[in-house]
């Protein structure tokens, strides 16, 4: 089958682990392009931590952020797709992690909420490359339904904060990860293969045309249903294991060594 669109996660996936884009995976981007394939990003940041990529690329397509819950034109800055965690479900949310005394930031609209600022949001922004908003008390009490929500544990508290989560907000939230420590919570259904696959669809592309390259957790729901899911050597067990094909990491221009295998020559 012939691949008419690749989707790639971004950090750990698409970037080097000093969050930088090779030469050799824009070098392969360009050439897919070229040939008619469509390139997009699929990531868990948000829109104006993507769009510096995005334009550097040259890319003009929709862009899949906040793990699905808003794709928004690249350039045209059209959103195509919003899904925003129920206003009612973040109240909540943030009730609960203030009350456990849970790290958690907000994402309104396209800025980054903190109570103040930590280690955790300054680990985050490092990341990123957004400025966090400290809005103290504020955080806790939005009146615009946020995109998503992030917890953010040290590594060995991780798994018990996604169990009391995942176990209290039970068919209120999607819950996944896209780091050791980053607890993503959406709204239930948005994830990034049912974004990619609306866009997909917008092109008049099948999901069994579209490769799909990813590393977490979070990229796991389009690895396994794309026709080709990709794993970068870098990734975790159980994308390796979903995936069809396993290719270079990260660090060793991965996401090209991907698109080189379903190029014409």
């Amino acid at each position: 089958m012939t691949v008419k669109l690749i989707a790639s996660d971004m950090d750990d996936t698409l970037l080097n682990s000093n969050t930088k884009l090779s030469e050799k995976n824009a070098a392969a981007i360009h050439k897919a392009i070229a040939q008619g394939i469509v390139f997009m990003i699929a990531t868990g940041r948000m829109y104006v931590s993507v769009k510096p990529y995005a334009d550097a690329l040259g890319l003009d397509v929709p862009l899949v952020t906040y793990n699905g819950a808003l794709v928004k034109g690249s350039k045209s800055g059209k959103v195509y797709y919003e899904h925003p965690l129920k206003l009612d479900t973040a109240l909540e949310l943030l009730a609960y992690c203030k009350e456990k005394g849970y790290y958690i930031q907000s994402y309104q609209g396209d800025e980054l909420w903190v109570k103040e600022e930590t280690v955790f949001s300054a680990e985050y922004e490092r990341i990123s490359g957004i400025k966090a908003k400290p809005v103290g008390e504020k955080l806790y009490h939005p009146e615009v339904a946020p995109y998503k929500l992030l917890a953010m544990t040290k590594p060995e508290e991780f798994q018990k904060v996604w169990q009391d989560i995942q176990q209290k907000f039970a068919g209120k939230v999607t819950v996944t990860s896209s780091r050791d420590n980053f607890l993503e919570l959406m709204e239930p259904g948005v994830n990034k293969w049912n974004a990619v696959k609306a866009v997909a669809a917008s092109y008049g592309i099948r999901p069994e045309e579209v490769m799909c390259i990813g590393d977490s957790n979070n990229d796991l729901s389009m690895i396994e249903n794309a026709g080709i899911g990709v794993a970068v050597a870098n990734a975790k067990p159980a994308v390796q294991a979903a995936a069809k094909l396993v290719t270079a990491s990260n660090d060793e221009d991965g996401v090209a060594e991907a698109i080189e295998t379903v190029l014409q020559p």
